[in-house]
């Protein structure tokens, strides 16, 4: 590395450290129909719910945190609520080997950051996890209003269906929302993605 891009890179550390010292003071994953796919999704679950820190280094996590908290600024108004959220998702999401930012999108169009947000067919939590999934893989006394363990459950439901998928957002979205063969739902979140979450390309043209 230069010594110009030491110097950039010393420069950020520190304005991003500065950042988070200031801020730090002061439609649902529905039930399948088809009974092979809600076994197979069943097993993937219980192999993987539950499974350190995501960030493997400092900067990157500094950076990250930094620019997505002012990007949730307008849908959570607690700064410090807001780096433990994005700290969670981004765990959750990293386990699941899917786009923080993905998730973040998926997040804004299921409950806006809600909570205790629960759909009228009864998903609940902040990605909308329906609560039979709980009983399915033996885990009944789970919360899903709990932060942690709804992005668990999310996260792995969208990534069962991404890997079925072969990776076509567009698909697995809708299978996700219950909604598979049509592009409603999958378009809200690239819309999402693209204008308050987007980072980096995701390959959404198919």
């Amino acid at each position: 590395m230069t010594g110009h891009g030491t110097l950039t890179r010393t420069r950020w550390r520190a304005l991003a450290a500065a950042f988070l010292l200031a801020i730090l003071a002061p439609l649902a994953a529905g039930q399948p129909q088809d009974p092979e796919e809600r076994a197979a999704l069943r097993d993937f679950l219980d192999q993987t719910i539950n499974s350190a820190d995501s960030f493997a280094d400092r900067y990157d996590a500094e950076v990250w945190l930094v620019d997505m908290s002012a990007r949730l600024e307008r849908f959570v108004k607690d700064s410090e609520e807001r780096l433990r959220l994005l700290r969670q998702v981004h765990a959750a999401a990293a386990r699941a080997s899917l786009p923080p930012e993905l998730v973040l999108a998926v997040i804004e169009v299921e409950s806006h950051f809600d909570r205790f947000a629960i759909s009228r067919v009864g998903a609940q939590g902040m990605m909308q996890v329906m609560p039979f999934w709980k009983n399915e893989i033996g885990r009944a006394d789970d919360n899903l209003t709990m932060n942690l363990t709804n992005f668990e459950y999310g996260c792995r439901i969208l990534q069962f269906y991404l890997q079925r998928e072969k990776g076509d957002l567009h698909r697995a979205l809708a299978a996700y929302n219950g909604s598979l063969g049509s592009r409603r739902y999958s378009n809200k979140v690239y819309q999402a993605w693209a204008r308050h979450w987007r980072t980096a390309p995701l390959p959404w043209a198919r």
